[in-house]
């Protein structure tokens, strides 16, 4: 079944004359509808702006569900009777930091910045109220599952999909005068192998959404997630130097050294590795251990990076800085010090090799 898509700059409307079958969250809608027009709209998030929105799309009178949003940047894709529009908000966008790196940032901040990724699916069958649930049932859980695989800076994961939306919309049963959805006869589906494309088709526009929005995320964002600055690691590094050798030239070498250690894939490695571990652990995803237990693995790790950046003299100096936990080292959990302090020890180390 053909459907029509309308697109105006205060909205879209997707239209079937034959009407849907519809389940949502939508700002208007009963939750299951009998539908002619889905109507995404520029509007404030609240039912009564929402619906006078809407129904400048309805000359006729046609029924109608309707989702305010604040932007109506969208793709599609099809997979033979199966459509999935994907609505895109997005406060966030890439900034260079330096030549070779770059950080996710918003002119609104991270306290009111939002990405949401909002979808319409339609499936060209004739199917009952129960399976629609199931299927936004479906939908639901795969965008859940989708993003929590993605292991994206915490700070990003709380401003994703705080205010997304939803509708599954099928086709009604053909039949003369008012339809009766309980007693209704629908199309008989394989639903295990429908899960299974619908699956996959979320997954892919949540890929495709990330692209088209160019949002990828690097190690200055996994810093910024864990509360860490350039300036705190500098700060950090300048404690255990002599009073009488700071200079602002030696911070500036100290902050160009770190964004340069920065950019080296062996550090960022070790770093991430040591972030992930230390997410894995605290979150007792290991069964057999926790951070309790004596390990000295964590310290392995900045050994390693205070090597890779400057070798054998700064392996050396990592001790003096683990030890010590000078500036923001103190407050980082029990794996993440030991791989910052490594950061430092070996930026330190390479400044005072000159």
């Amino acid at each position: 079944m053909k459907i029509n898509i309308t697109e105006k700059d205060y909205g879209l409307c997707i239209n079937n004359p034959n009407h849907f079958l519809a389940f949502s969250d939508f700002t208007v809608s009963d939750g299951i509808d009998i539908i002619e027009n889905v109507n995404i709209v520029k509007s404030k998030n609240e039912f009564k702006a929402t619906a006078k929105r809407a129904e400048t799309f309805n000359q006729s009178e046609g029924s109608y569900i309707a989702q305010a949003t604040e932007s109506l940047n969208y793709f599609y894709n099809t997979y033979d009777d199966l459509s999935i529009f994907t609505f895109m908000e997005n406060d966030i966008a890439l900034e260079n930091f330096t030549d070779d790196l770059k950080v996710a940032n918003s002119p609104k901040g991270f306290a009111d910045a939002r990405i949401n990724l909002s979808n319409v699916i339609y499936i060209d069958k004739v199917l009952s109220p129960k399976i629609l649930l199931k299927i936004f049932r479906t939908v639901t859980a795969t965008k859940a599952k989708v993003l929590a695989d993605m292991a994206l800076p915490l700070h990003i994961q709380n401003i994703l999909n705080t205010d997304d939306f939803l509708a599954v919309l099928s086709n009604i049963p053909e039949g003369d005068g008012e339809l009766d959805i309980n007693n209704a006869e629908y199309d008989d589906i394989d639903f295990d192998e429908l899960k299974m494309r619908i699956a996959d088709a979320v997954e892919i526009s949540i890929e495709d959404a990330f692209e088209k929005l160019g949002l990828t995320f690097g190690i200055l964002d996994y810093l910024v997630s864990q509360g860490i600055l350039i300036g705190d690691l500098v700060e950090a590094g300048m404690e255990l130097v002599s009073d009488d050798d700071i200079t602002p030239e030696l911070t500036d070498r100290m902050e160009s050294q770190i964004l340069k250690s920065l950019s080296d894939i062996n550090v960022v490695m070790l770093l991430a590795s040591a972030m992930r571990l230390e997410e894995d652990f605290r979150a007792n995803r290991i069964r057999e251990f926790d951070t309790s237990d004596y390990v000295y693995s964590d310290e392995v790790l900045g050994f390693a990076i205070a090597n890779q950046i400057a070798g054998t003299k700064a392996v050396l100096n990592y001790r003096r800085y683990i030890e010590a936990k000078p500036g923001i080292i103190w407050g980082l959990p029990q794996i993440i010090d030991d791989a910052f302090a490594g950061l430092i020890a070996g930026c330190v180390s390479k400044i005072f090799e000159s």
